[in-house]
């Protein structure tokens, strides 16, 4: 049943603003940060550690790299599902004091020992005891700031957590090329710069105990548990139910694990490759920081860049690009240009990255949720232990191999081959990704990339809601506001709660600038002020009543939307349709229709049936006929979110085509239903018994009409079309 919503406040002040400013998260974020900075220099240290250890050996090396990989992985792989559980019996603050000791002991071991297996030893030591760390930190963070900067809190623990490792890339390379100068003031140290970093890790951890230790504010209450404790073997499990049936999901996940097949390739290569390239520790620590540039350039400004590209198709052409590049990665011998496409590498990694999360929980429904990401992060880290022990392996069978050319000799040894076929992996499963998400198979990927550096409307694809939203449009005298009537009577049929509205018109301000702009007394308005008003009346309708009632769980059909904007003032008007579609993205925040319905008909018929003519309606026959064609082009760039019907069908196979559309649509099962007033005094008359029975039936006829799944349009018209044919087409509201 219709509604009026009321309309809502203005949005509050910005609240998460100041979460440094408070004493005790800024202490722990600081904390955080350091023993990060630390973090990634052991990882750096320890690799290059391992290398050493090789003595020259090539497999060994390989090996050895990888086996420091392993070490860090395979903790969170079996220990990962019960050290949460573990940890809640513990107080918060005494247990992450405790690890970050022993944390910085261990790591202070590490170059006292020197050997393989302390090595490993230590860092799966070092892994068990981060895994009891990060749930009490997690569980403290809520407790130091108030619920509504908790966002912002978690925001900038990412930024401590992934934002240090360039700094430790560059910190290890000037460590590694000032080592001669720092041993001659610490003998000690014997030249050795992966000794140095170990124990400014160390350091850190220390550093970390005693910040912990002074926050007196963290309460001794346990860790929580989280959604995610669940074994491996279950995730994978319940994850696998849920996304072998959405094909969607599937893509991003086919996808994901293909990054990390390619990532897993080039952390665990990526010493071997440098040292083969003539590079030491500085150079790895160059390369190391340049991948984590690269990332964070395309975390930060790719969902920018390309913000008007569809999310399903960047996902797939980014992770397509990125094989490229580590293709080109291994077939180019030069170090410089190496650290460059490393760059680039890492700059498309970032945009798959964030593209497949944001994809993840938009498309994935919130109580299956949980499980999937379980899913996720499950598969990642059997993939990446997996790549990373058979990584090496075949490094090591392919070797090392010079190959003379005339004068040139040119060296290709099995950490580039390696990584070259990482590169194809990652580039056919991007592909193939791409195809299972394709949202526009009508049109070629090159033309999308031109509508989306245009802004066409056309190349976005839109965040999901929680009510279903349905667009009708379409030129002059189509029947829209016919055909809007029927379906809002059908749904409501449904025990649907539907909001019906219109632009321009669907406010109080709506139809004030209604009256303006389909006037005869208004005169002559300027074609880009006419855009604006349209805008600014659709920015109003979706703050006040479109989004408020799909939030509200509410399917809402509006008579026209953005789309005619393109076609009026876009294509009618002679503007750039690019223009008039970025100014409606703007004014409506991205929010798009789940389901666009264009009812086409010859401009010359639908004016033929208007007896009484306003501003735009009065325009030349060729006015109309650009906007019909635009109309047409629009549904052509995307035809899963378009529906395009004969207007001069009848009015009851128009209704019969729409509502077949209508209940295939996915969004509708998700819809809840709210019984209607009407609904609700059937229900109400049929059980007091008030009527006879064969009243009753009439009465139930009436109102309780439900088309068969797949209706023909030989099926007889509703009561509900009957009612809305009865008497003339309502005039369609204009552009």
């Amino acid at each position: 049943m219709s509604r009026t919503l009321p309309t809502p406040a203005a949005p509050a002040q910005d609240q998460t603003r100041g979460v440094m400013a408070i004493p005790a998260f800024r202490k722990l974020w600081q904390s955080m940060a350091f023993s990060s900075l630390g973090d990634w220099l052991g990882l750096l240290a320890t690799t290059a550690m391992a290398q050493q250890l090789s003595a020259g050996n090539y497999a060994k090396a390989n090996f050895a790299i990888a086996g420091v990989f392993i070490a860090r992985l395979l903790p969170s792989v079996f220990l990962g599902p019960l050290a949460g559980v573990i940890a809640d019996r513990f107080d918060r603050r005494r247990l992450m004091v405790v690890t970050d000791i022993f944390r910085a002991a261990f790591y202070v071991s590490i170059p006292i020992v020197g050997t393989y297996f302390w090595l490993y030893a230590a860092t799966i030591f070092v892994e068990c005891l981060t895994l009891f760390w990060s749930p009490a930190k997690e569980a403290s963070v809520p407790n130091l700031v108030p619920k509504e900067k908790l966002e912002s809190a978690n925001q900038v623990s990412l930024l401590a957590a992934y934002g240090t490792a360039p700094i430790a890339a560059a910190l290890f390379s000037i460590l590694a090329l000032i080592n001669g100068a720092i041993s001659s003031f610490f003998p000690f140290l014997k030249s050795n710069s992966t000794d140095l970093a170990l124990y400014i890790n160390a350091a850190s951890f220390a550093f970390g105990a005693w910040t912990v230790w002074g926050l007196r504010e963290i309460p001794k209450g346990a860790a929580s548990k989280t959604a995610g404790d669940v074994g491996v073997a279950k995730s994978l499990l319940e994850g696998w139910r849920f996304v072998s049936k959405t094909k969607v999901v599937r893509g991003l996940i086919v996808g994901m694990v293909g990054a990390f097949i390619a990532a897993g390739a080039v952390i665990g290569l990526a010493r071997t490759f440098v040292g083969d390239l003539g590079g030491g520790d500085a150079s790895y620590g160059v390369l190391f920081g340049s991948v984590f540039t690269g990332l964070a350039l395309g975390i930060a400004f790719g969902p920018r860049v390309f913000a008007q590209f569809s999310r399903r198709r960047l996902f797939g052409a980014a992770l397509a690009i990125a094989g490229f590049f580590l293709i080109v990665l291994a077939l180019i011998p030069n170090l410089v240009i190496a650290v460059f496409v490393v760059v680039l590498l890492g700059s498309f990694s970032g945009i798959c990255w964030v593209t497949g999360f944001t994809m993840l929980g938009m498309e994935v429904q919130d109580e299956v949720r949980g499980r999937t990401f379980a899913f996720m992060q499950s598969l990642i880290r059997v993939t990446l232990v997996a790549v990373l022990a058979i990584s090496p392996l075949i490094a090591a069978a392919v070797g090392r191999h010079s190959f003379k050319v005339r004068n040139m000799s040119l060296s290709y040894n099995g950490a580039a081959i390696t990584i070259l076929i990482a590169g194809f992996i990652a580039m056919v499963i991007g592909i193939v990704s791409y195809r299972q998400m394709k949202d526009r198979p009508n049109v070629s990927l090159w033309s999308d990339i031109a509508n989306a550096l245009k802004g066409e409307l056309g190349s976005i694809t839109g965040a999901t809601t929680k009510g279903l939203f349905i667009a009708f449009e379409g030129g002059e005298g189509s029947g829209k506001s016919t055909q809007t009537k029927l379906l809002k009577a059908w749904l409501e049929d449904q025990d649907h709660s539907v909001v019906l509205s219109r632009e321009p018109g669907g406010t109080p301000l709506g139809n004030d600038l209604r009256t303006i702009l389909l006037s005869h007394s208004t005169g002559v308005i300027s074609p880009r002020a006419e855009a604006l008003l349209y805008a600014a009346d659709r920015a109003h309708h979706v703050f006040s009543v479109i989004r408020p009632a799909l939030e509200a769980g509410d399917i809402v059909i509006t008579d026209r939307y953005f789309d005619s904007s393109i076609a009026y003032q876009g294509a009618g008007r002679v503007l750039e349709p690019g223009e008039v579609a970025r100014i409606s993205r703007w004014a409506t925040e991205s929010l798009f229709p789940t389901l666009t319905i264009i009812l086409d008909l010859p401009a010359e018929i639908g004016l033929g049936r208007l007896k009484k003519k306003d501003r735009l309606e009065s325009e030349p026959l060729h006015f109309h006929e650009r906007i019909r064609q635009e109309y047409l082009q629009l549904a052509l760039l995307d035809p899963e979110r378009y529906l395009v019907l004969d207007g001069q069908m009848s009015v009851e196979d128009i209704h019969t085509a729409i509502i077949t559309r209508v209940a295939e649509l996915p969004a509708l099962s998700k819809v809840p239903k709210k019984p209607t007033l009407r609904s609700r005094q059937i229900q109400a008359i049929v059980k007091s018994g008030a009527l006879v029975q064969a009243k009753a039936k009439s009465a139930t006829r009436a109102v309780t009409h439900k088309p068969a799944k797949k209706p023909t349009a030989s099926k007889p018209a509703s009561p509900a079309t009957k009612a809305a044919t009865a008497k003339p087409a309502t005039k369609a509201s204009k552009k």
